[in-house]
C-alpha cells in the first residue's frame, strides 16, 4: 500500500488524504512558490496503524468522556491514549516506505541524513473558519530514518494532547472521523525566520501586509520566547510602500543542536540590527501577495532565509480578521475659520460618525429646519446663519460670530416667549404644532405601498421623514431649554431654603412620569405574562432575539401562547419601537432589532427583578411628600416665588422626556423605504446587500433612482467597501467638541456637553456626577444597538451617549459612564429614577475603557477609576453640588446641551462675559515544538 505522496502531487483540495498543513504545503509547491521539499505521510497510514493496534475506539472512549473545559479530565485522557501510543508499533511496511522517501529527500539535499521537520497535519486543522493552529507537534531537526519513524508516531500521539482535545471540544469537533497527516520537509538552515499575515490582522485592512522576523529558526516567534522585528507594508497600485518598521532587542534565537533545537543569546551586535533588508521586507510581501491571490483570501504564513533564498514553510487561512479599519484622521480643518463648529443639541444623537447617505440627506434637513425656525421666532433672519457639515465625518453645527451675536441680542425675548403661558409657549408648540405635524408626515408615508412606489418617490418619502423629524428636533429644542434652566432655577433656590436633613434637590423631580417609564412598566408586565408560558419561556431563555420576535412558531410552544406571544410583543414594539440609540438611519432601531427589548424581558422575568411601577410609586410619593412639606414651611412670598419654578421642573422634566421619546418616530419607517430601495439595487446589481444603500452618496443614489425609473443602465457605486473602512477607522478617534482649536472658540468649552478626549490621561477619568454614589463593577461598553445583546446584570453601561432607546437596560444596570452629556441629558435623569451612580461628559470612556473591565463609578466626585485598585480622586473642583445637581459651571454648560443651536447657544454666548470655573477636567528546549 503505498501511503506517502510528494508535495508536488497534493492540492489544498486533498484534506482528507493530507490534512491542513500538508494540502496547503502541496499546494503551495504546485503553484510554484518557494517551498522546501518534502512528502507527505498521508492519513491512510494513520488509520492503518489505528486498524491495526485496534486502537480507534479506545481512543473515541477516552477522548469522549472528557467535558468540554474540564482540564483535568483532558489530561488523564491524553495520558491514557499516549500509553497506548507508545506500546505499539509502527509497521514494518510503512517503515520501508517512510525510509524510501527519506532517500529520495537525502538525494535532493545532497546528504547522507539530511535534517528535516516532521509537522503533524490533522484532518481538522488550517480551515477556512478556524486554525487550530498550534494544537499538534512539530518535530525539528530530525536525523535518520529510525528518527523519523520514531517522530512520525509522536506526531500521530499528538493528535491527543490535552490541549487538542479541549481545543477541539470547545469548537465542536468531534472525534469519529479525526485523522492525522504528517508533512516531512527539508529544515532550512535558517539564519532568520518567522511570520507574514497578508492582511493586517489588528486593523483588518487587506492592504497591507504584517512581517514578524527573527533571528535563527522561526520556533522562538511561534513559541512567542522573542520579541520580532515588525514591520508593515501597504499596497498601492502594485507598489508597496513602508507603514511602519520596529526594531526590536532580539535578545533570544532558535538554533540546531546535534539531536534538536535549542534557544540560545543573540550576539550583541545582532540583538538591535535589523533582520531583514529592505529588499528582503518587500520580497516577503510580494510572496505572500502571490499566495493570497492564489487562495483568494488572506493567508497566515511561516517563512525562513537561508543564505540562498526566502522560503514558505506553511500557510493557512488568516481566521476571524476584523472588518478592514481606515487611518484614524489626523486634520481638523474648518471649511471656514470665520465660523464657530461645534458638536452639541442634535450632534449628541449622532455619536458616530456618519454614514454617506445620511450624511448628504442630514445637513439640508437640520439646516432647512432651522432657517424655517428662526425665521418664525425673529423678523429678518439672514440666510446662511447656520451650517452643518460634517468634517472627517463627523457633524458639526457652523455658526459665524455675527450670527451668534445677533442671536445674542434676540436671545431674551425668545426665551421669554418659550416660558410664558398661552399658544407660543414650547409646551403647547410641541404639543399642538410639531408633534402632530410629526405624526401626519408619518401616517401619509405609511399609508403608501412602499412596492408600487418608483425610486425616485421613495427617495422622495425618505428626505421628506428625515426633514419631518429635524423639524419635529427644532420643537424639542425649545422644550429642553425650559427644563433645563426650570431645574436648575429650582435647585438654585432651594439651596438657599435647605436646612439639614432635607432631601437633596432631585428628589422633588423624581417618579415622574414619561414614555421611557411607560415603556419600562409595559415590558414589565409582558415578561411577568411569560413567567406564566413555561414553553415560551424555555424560548425565550436561549434563542435568538431577532428569532424569538421575527421568527417561525418553535415547535415547543403552543399555537395560541405563540399568537399571543406575537400579538404582545409587536404591539409593545409598535408603541415604543421607535426610540433611536443613534440619529443616523443606517442604525436599527427596536422595531427591527429588538435585543435589547429581549434582553431586558429575561431579566424581568428573573425571581427578584424589581416592579418598576412600584418603584415609581415610591418616588413619587416621596417627591409629593418632600414637595408638600417644603411649600407648607415656607412664608407666602417665598411660597409665591418657589411654587411656580417646583412645579414648572416637575412639568417640564417628564414632558422633556416623551418629547425626545419621540424623535425617531418616523426611523422605521424610513428604514423600510431604504430597505425597498436597496433590495431593488442589490437585484440592479449596483450594491451587494440591500443595507449597503446606506453607504451610496446622495447624489449617485439619485442618479441611480432616475435611471432605475425609466428602465436604464445603472453606474457602479463605487467601492462601499472602502466607504466602510474609512468610516471604521474615523470611528476611532474622538472628535474636538470645538473647531478650530484655536482663538476664541476655546473659551466655549465650559459649556461643551464633554470634556475634551485629549485631556484625560492616567487612571481616572473626570466627568460630570449626574447621579450620586459609587460602584465596582464590569464595563458593557456599547457602541452600537448590536452591542445591547452583552448587558448583563449589574454591569455599568459605557456609552458615547444613552438616548430613551437604552432605557430598558437602566433596570439591569449597576452605573452609567458617557462621553457625552449633561446633568439633564437622559442619562442623568434615568440614572437618578433608577438610583444608580452616573458620570457624564467623559469624553473618552468608549475609547479608554474595554468591554468587560472592572472599573469604579462615583456619581457624586464625578470619577471613573479605569482599575478596581487605583485610588479614587475626589476632587470637586468641577463637580458637583447636593445631591448631583450641576455646580455653577455645569449649569450653565447644561445649558448650552440643551438649547442647542437656538436661543441657548445664543444665551450662551452673553455667558462667556461671566468667568467659569474649567475642568481639570528561557533555557533550552527540546526538538518539539507546537504548531
Amino acid at each position: 500500500m503505498t501511503v506517502i505522496r510528494p508535495f508536488d502531487s497534493i492540492a489544498a483540495t486533498d484534506l482528507r488524504l493530507a490534512g491542513g498543513k500538508g494540502a496547503n504545503l502541496g499546494e503551495l509547491t504546485r503553484a510554484g512558490l518557494p517551498v522546501p521539499p518534502g512528502f507527505v505521510i498521508t492519513t491512510a497510514a494513520y488509520d492503518d496503524f489505528l486498524a491495526r493496534t485496534e486502537m480507534r475506539n479506545k481512543i473515541i472512549e477516552a477522548s469522549g468522556r472528557v467535558p468540554v473545559d474540564d482540564h483535568e479530565a483532558a489530561d488523564a485522557a491524553a495520558h491514557d491514549i499516549a500509553e497506548l501510543f507508545a506500546g505499539s508499533a509502527v509497521p514494518d511496511e510503512l517503515i520501508t516506505e517512510i525510509t524510501a522517501a527519506y532517500a529520495d529527500l537525502a538525494g535532493k539535499s545532497g546528504e547522507a541524513e539530511p535534517a528535516v521537520a516532521v509537522r503533524s497535519s490533522a484532518t481538522a486543522e488550517d480551515l477556512g473558519d478556524a486554525s487550530f493552529a498550534g494544537q499538534q507537534d512539530t518535530y525539528l531537526n530530525i536525523r535518520g530514518a529510525d528518527a523519523l519513524v520514531a517522530a512520525v508516531r509522536d506526531c500521530w500521539a499528538s493528535l491527543w494532547t490535552p490541549r487538542a482535545i479541549a481545543y477541539r471540544g470547545q469548537h465542536g469537533v468531534g472525534a469519529d472521523d479525526l485523522s492525522l497527516a504528517v508533512a516531512v520537509q527539508l529544515l532550512i538552515d535558517a539564519d532568520a525566520a518567522g511570520v507574514l499575515f497578508t492582511a493586517n490582522p489588528t486593523n483588518g485592512r487587506r492592504d497591507e501586509t504584517v512581517i514578524a522576523a527573527a533571528w535563527g529558526l522561526g520556533e522562538s516567534v511561534v513559541g512567542g520566547s522573542v520579541t520580532t522585528d515588525s514591520i508593515v507594508l501597504r499596497r498601492n497600485d502594485d507598489q508597496w510602500s513602508v507603514r511602519s518598521r520596529e526594531i526590536a532587542d532580539k535578545q533570544v534565537q532558535t538554533v540546531r543542536t546535534a539531536t534538536g533545537t535549542t534557544e540560545v543569546e543573540v550576539p550583541v551586535q545582532r540583538r538591535r540590527a535589523p533582520v531583514l533588508t529592505e529588499a528582503e521586507t518587500v520580497e516577503l510581501a510580494d510572496l505572500g501577495h502571490r499566495v493570497a491571490e492564489h487562495y483568494g483570501r488572506p493567508m497566515d504564513l511561516e517563512w525562513a532565509r537561508d543564505k540562498q533564498q526566502l522560503w514558505l514553510l506553511q500557510a493557512r487561512p488568516v481566521t476571524a480578521l476584523p472588518d478592514p479599519v481606515g487611518d484614524p484622521p489626523t486634520d481638523w480643518t474648518v471649511p471656514d475659520r470665520n465660523r464657530m463648529y461645534f458638536r452639541a443639541s442634535i450632534v449628541e444623537m449622532m455619536p458616530e460618525p456618519l454614514t454617506p447617505l445620511f450624511g448628504d440627506l442630514i445637513e439640508p434637513a437640520v439646516v432647512g429646519s432651522l432657517q424655517a425656525l428662526f425665521s418664525e421666532l425673529i423678523a429678518d433672519v439672514p440666510e446662511g446663519m447656520t451650517t452643518f457639515p460634517t468634517i472627517n465625518g463627523y457633524a458639526y453645527y457652523g455658526y459665524s460670530w455675527k450670527a451668534l451675536g445677533y442671536l445674542t441680542w434676540k436671545a431674551a425675548p425668545l426665551m421669554l416667549r418659550m416660558f410664558r403661558s398661552g399658544q407660543a409657549n414650547a409646551e403647547t408648540r410641541w404639543g399642538q404644532t410639531y408633534h402632530p405635524d410629526y405624526l401626519q408626515a408619518v401616517s401619509d408615508w405609511a399609508a403608501k405601498d412602499r412596492t408600487q412606489l418608483t425610486a425616485a418617490e421613495l427617495l422622495a418619502g425618505v428626505r421628506a421623514l428625515l426633514l419631518a423629524g429635524c423639524r419635529y428636533y427644532t420643537g424639542v429644542q425649545q422644550v429642553i431649554p425650559v427644563a433645563a434652566m426650570s431645574e436648575t432655577t429650582f435647585t438654585k433656590l432651594y439651596r438657599t431654603l435647605r436646612r439639614p436633613g432635607d432631601p437633596e434637590p432631585t428628589t422633588y423631580v423624581l417618579g415622574l412620569e414619561s414614555s421611557p417609564m411607560r415603556a419600562e412598566r409595559e415590558l414589565y408586565r409582558l415578561a411577568r405574562w411569560c413567567v406564566d408560558q413555561p414553553e415560551l419561556l424555555a424560548v425565550l431563555g436561549s434563542d435568538d432575539p431577532h428569532r424569538v420576535v421575527f421568527g417561525d412558531r418553535p415547535d415547543s410552544v403552543p399555537d395560541q401562547v405563540w399568537w399571543q406571544w406575537q400579538e404582545r410583543i409587536g404591539t409593545y414594539l409598535q408603541a415604543f419601537g421607535h426610540t433611536i440609540s443613534d440619529l443616523d438611519f443606517a442604525n436599527p432601531v427596536a422595531a427591527d432589532e429588538p435585543s435589547a427589548v429581549i434582553e431586558t424581558l429575561r431579566y424581568y422575568t428573573r425571581d427578584g427583578a424589581a416592579d418598576p411601577t412600584e418603584r415609581q410609586r415610591r418616588l413619587a410619593t416621596e417627591r409629593e411628600r418632600a414637595s408638600k412639606q417644603l411649600l407648607d414651611r415656607l412664608d407666602p412670598v417665598r411660597r409665591r416665588l418657589v411654587e411656580p419654578v417646583l412645579r414648572k421642573a416637575q412639568e417640564y422634566g417628564g414632558l422633556r422626556e416623551d418629547a425626545l421619546a419621540d424623535v425617531g418616530l418616523a426611523w422605521p419607517l424610513i428604514r423600510s423605504l431604504l430597505a425597498e430601495l436597496g433590495g431593488r439595487l442589490r437585484d440592479a446589481g449596483v450594491i451587494e446587500g440591500p443595507d449597503d444603500v446606506y453607504w451610496l452618496t446622495a447624489a449617485h443614489l439619485d442618479l441611480a433612482a432616475a435611471a432605475m425609473d425609466r428602465g436604464a443602465a445603472l453606474v457602479s457605486a463605487g467601492s462601499v467597501e472602502d466607504r466602510k473602512m474609512t468610516w471604521r477607522g474615523r470611528r476611532t478617534v474622538s472628535p474636538p467638541q470645538l473647531l478650530p482649536k484655536t482663538g476664541p472658540v476655546k473659551l466655549m468649552e465650559p459649556w461643551m456637553p464633554s470634556v475634551d478626549a485629549d485631556g484625560q490621561h492616567g487612571p481616572t477619568l473626570r466627568g460630570l456626577g449626574a447621579s450620586g454614589g459609587t460602584v465596582t463593577a464590569r464595563a458593557c461598553v456599547i457602541t452600537d444597538r448590536a452591542d445591547f445583546a452583552r448587558m448583563e446584570p449589574g454591569m455599568i453601561i459605557v456609552a458615547k451617549i444613552t438616548t430613551p432607546a437604552y432605557t430598558p437596560l437602566f433596570a439591569m444596570a449597576g452605573g452609567v459612564v458617557t462621553d457625552v452629556g449633561g446633568p439633564l441629558s437622559h442619562s442623568s435623569i434615568v440614572a437618578r429614577e433608577y438610583g444608580i451612580p452616573a458620570v457624564l461628559g467623559t469624553g473618552a470612556a468608549t475609547q479608554r475603557i474595554k468591554h468587560g473591565d472592572e472599573i469604579t463609578v462615583d456619581g457624586t466626585a464625578g470619577t471613573v477609576t479605569l482599575a478596581a485598585d487605583e485610588e479614587v480622586d475626589h476632587d470637586r473642583e468641577a463637580a458637583v453640588g447636593d445631591g448631583g445637581a450641576a455646580s455653577n459651571g455645569g449649569r450653565r454648560r447644561a445649558v448650552l446641551v440643551a438649547a442647542g443651536a437656538g436661543a441657548g447657544a445664543a444665551a450662551a454666548v452673553a455667558m462667556l462675559r461671566r468667568r467659569a470655573r474649567r475642568r481639570r477636567p528561557t533555557g533550552p528546549t527540546s526538538g518539539k515544538a507546537s504548531t
